[in-house]
């Protein structure tokens, strides 16, 4: 996979179970090579996810998602043991917005663009 200038990593107590979310809620792909990080794509972004170590403490992300389908997003996110930060609901700037914190503790803002 491809990296770009910025790219953002998740460090977590189960990287296997982090990956298994994003695959389920984003219909994301994942490769886990033997050393390195997992490299997941969520849309045309790439997250590497890896797992906590003598050098990394767990450090979970906060990461903006736009996705098609906020409602449908958030329900697989809560479906798949997320919990609801934010019910979907409109935003003054032009967002249609949800937020949910997935079971490793990274915070997830799903957001569609208003027509």
């Amino acid at each position: 996979m491809s990296y770009r200038s910025v790219t953002p990593r998740m460090v977590v107590a189960d990287p296997a179970a982090a990956v298994a979310f994003l695959v389920a809620v984003f219909a994301a792909t994942a490769t886990t090579p033997e050393h390195g990080p997992a490299e997941v794509r969520v849309g045309d972004s790439l997250v590497l996810v890896s797992g906590v170590s003598a050098e990394r403490d767990e450090f979970p992300a906060f990461l903006y998602v736009y996705v098609a389908d906020v409602a449908g997003t958030y329900a697989r996110a809560l479906a798949q043991g997320g919990t609801s930060v934010e019910a979907p609901r409109e935003t003054p700037y032009g967002d249609f917005r949800a937020m949910v914190r997935d079971p490793s503790g990274n915070v997830f803002q799903l957001a569609a663009r208003k027509a």
